[in-house]
């Protein structure tokens, strides 16, 4: 069954970890398209300001406190949607958060936390919004990481929830498809985003404040990609040419990936320059209410990856032009040759004519026959 899906202004938009980064991005750019959104997160206080700032601002928003982790609170916010608006289109997971230590270092109590958020509160907003969204269709749209195709050290339990949505975000895309459900599924992968993430994350390394792996890349660009998945039915979706990189390199060169990362992922994503920060938000809400944590020293606001991604169609057609660009620039430069080659065939014609006597085989293609050459004056070099 083929899936269509509402322009943006036309829906109703469950977006969770709705107070800070990505989330808050995203409910920023939806609601100014005219989207109708349903705001969650576990910090009340923040919750209500990004609620009240967004109607203030001409948007539709409703909120609800919700911790992901609880299936029945979930389904409190599929509630909201309904009793607000009769219905829901799209639901984005986005709430998650990340742990900064080895494996070995890492309480077993964090560890389940980790996953309670970032896998449970996915697996729980994708199965209320698909049981909504069977009867007149719409998209589920989760947020991976790159590191859903790439584990890296330091982060390894961040790696290991990742790497369990992605998994589930594809057998249930599969699933729904089996059962002919008009329900798109899609998977963002985002590189290193310049959110609150490092200040939200649990940081146990001895020295410096955590941060992420260069290139950094600006939350708009996730939040382009979230609400053309909202548009687009599109199986997954990587933001950011870095973060591309990292997941080819699992593909195309695993081990020599491992030993990079072992030598230099410890020093990459740990500042020294700032203080190591103890008010994480794994087992509470912290500060939130910002898009952005503003430490990075560059933040690429672009992506030529991302948009060829958005855009296919006229990517395939810019391509498909400069290849055409540079086949005539390539057949004009033959034919001028091939003029050249022309004009020196004009002598040979002429000195055939003039002298009959001699064979085919005395004239050259580019020179004079030897013995006219000599009459006229003219050196002579062999083809």
């Amino acid at each position: 069954m083929s899936v269509s899906l509402k322009p943006v202004e036309d829906q109703v938009i469950v977006i969770t970890g709705a107070t800070s980064g990505i989330g808050l991005t995203t409910a920023h750019r939806a609601a100014r398209r005219g989207a109708k959104l349903v705001l969650a997160a576990r910090d009340r206080e923040a919750l209500e300001r990004v609620a009240l700032d967004i109607r203030e601002q001409g948007g539709d928003a409703v909120h609800v406190v919700a911790d992901v982790a609880d299936g029945e609170a979930v389904e409190q916010i599929a509630n909201a949607a309904i009793r607000s608006w009769g219905h829901l289109d799209s639901w984005v997971n986005n709430a998650g958060v990340s742990i900064y230590a080895r494996l070995e270092d890492t309480p077993m109590e964090d560890h389940r936390r980790l996953f309670e958020t970032n896998y449970w509160g996915v697996v729980n907003g994708s199965l209320v919004a698909a049981k909504h969204l069977r009867r007149h269709g719409g998209a589920i749209i989760n947020i991976g990481s790159v590191l859903s195709d790439r584990a890296i050290p330091i982060q390894g339990a961040y790696s290991a929830t990742k790497h369990a949505v992605k998994g589930f975000t594809n057998a249930l895309r599969m699933e729904l498809e089996m059962d002919d459900v008009p329900v798109s599924v899609t998977l963002i992968k985002p590189g290193s985003i310049d959110t609150m993430y490092e200040e939200h994350a649990k940081n146990l390394l001895p020295e410096g404040a955590a941060t992420l792996p260069p290139p950094v890349y600006d939350p708009e660009l996730v939040a382009r990609a979230i609400l053309h998945a909202a548009e687009h039915p599109v199986r997954d979706l990587i933001v950011g040419g870095g973060g591309k990189l990292i997941s080819m390199s699992e593909t195309w060169a695993p081990r020599l990936t491992d030993y990079m990362m072992e030598r230099s992922m410890r020093r990459m994503q740990t500042d020294r320059r700032r203080r190591r920060s103890f008010d994480d938000s794994l087992h509470a809400p912290s500060h939130d209410g910002q898009e952005s944590l503003g430490h990075h020293d560059y933040v690429r606001r672009t992506s030529l990856y991302t948009e060829a991604q958005l855009h296919p169609w006229t990517t395939t057609a810019l391509l498909a032009g400069l290849g055409a660009a540079a086949w005539l620039a390539f057949g004009r430069s033959s034919g001028q040759d091939g003029g050249t080659r022309g004009s020196m065939q004009r002598p040979r014609r002429r000195y055939i004519e003039e002298y009959p006597d001699l064979e085919e085989g005395e004239i050259g293609h580019n020179a004079k026959p030897a013995g006219i050459a000599a009459r006229e004056g003219h050196v002579v070099f062999p083809e």
